[in-house]
């Protein structure tokens, strides 16, 4: 199954030209909710022109045919446009024997086939991500380079955004979904009454609780409470990366030794990445594992 068709079955959308995969939310018995597996929302890419390059472009020989750079009749996605121009710009690769934009596809297989990762650097994707797990997040928050990060902060949210996700190796073995269910209502009760409990004794003035500021009463309160979270407590997170830290985390997170959780989460992302620029996610193949995750490969690993 190729990318487009497991983005529909997955209930993926569009909204502006800004690809997301949305995950329903679950509730137990008692009304503790939970969600199955990331959702996953693109909320920025490059907006690029090289119209103003003209003046530049104009100011060489007239036979060397600079100008016509801009007209290209080709249009390209944005990110790819912005890197095929850092490209040629370092060879001034702008007359008639460039590569023309038609052949985009041939020209970025022939960076990443040298590991030229360089040129990927300049466009950068923002992600909105929630339904993700803390365990997740703090494998994530490892990479480093060509990314930036946004994340929750249980010290200034309350209890009323708390939701939990459930691994996918529980969610068919009813034992286990049971046992999951009966455990995150007992973390969601537990952090009610230690809330309530330590709200009381701000209230009497205890001294580890009390703050100048009313915006910190309520966080010294928060950030004794979160203590008993599990790993399985929700988080949302902002995600932004550049074309080659995003090959780069993609490559490494869907391997098919990589943890199931993580997994998930960047094969999403890499349904929306592609979705938005085919030819700089194209050379990937999708493969499906047994345990019913998805994984990409590609001849033209670590560019």
């Amino acid at each position: 199954m190729d990318a487009a068709s497991i983005f529909e079955k997955l209930g993926g959308g569009e909204s502006e030209g800004f690809p997301h995969l949305h995950s329903p939310v679950f509730q137990t018995q008692e009304g503790t909710r939970y969600l199955r597996h990331p959702g996953v929302v693109a909320i920025a890419k490059p907006e690029v022109s090289i119209a103003g390059m003209r003046p530049f472009l104009e100011g060489f020989e007239e036979d060397l045919e600079f100008p016509q750079y801009v007209d290209d009749p080709t249009h390209l996605q944005s990110g790819a446009q912005l890197l095929k121009t850092a490209g040629q710009t370092c060879y001034a690769s702008f007359g008639p024997k460039r590569t023309f934009n038609e052949n985009a596809a041939r020209y970025f297989a022939n960076i990443t086939s040298s590991g030229h990762g360089s040129v990927l650097e300049h466009a950068s994707f923002s992600f909105f991500l929630y339904g993700i797990s803390r365990s997740n997040t703090h494998e994530v928050v490892r990479h480093r380079a060509g990314t930036a990060f946004s994340q929750l902060s249980q010290r200034f949210v309350s209890g009323s955004v708390l939701r939990f996700i459930e691994r996918l190796e529980y969610q068919d073995v009813p034992a286990l979904h049971k046992r999951f269910e009966e455990r995150v209502d007992s973390f969601a009760k537990e952090y009610a009454d230690v809330t309530d409990e330590l709200l009381a004794l701000q209230t009497e003035g205890h001294p580890s609780l009390t703050a100048e500021a009313k915006t910190d009463l309520r966080k010294r309160v928060q950030q004794v409470a979160r203590s008993v979270l599990p790993n399985e407590t929700e988080t949302t997170m902002v995600l932004t990366a550049n074309v080659r830290a995003w090959r780069h985390m993609i490559e490494m997170r869907t391997d098919q030794h990589a943890e199931s959780e993580i997994r998930d989460l960047f094969f999403r992302l890499y349904l929306c990445l592609v979705r938005m620029e085919p030819i700089l996610f194209g050379d990937y193949e999708v493969e499906s594992y047994p345990d019913g995750t998805y994984g990409v490969r590609t001849k033209w690993r670590k560019v």
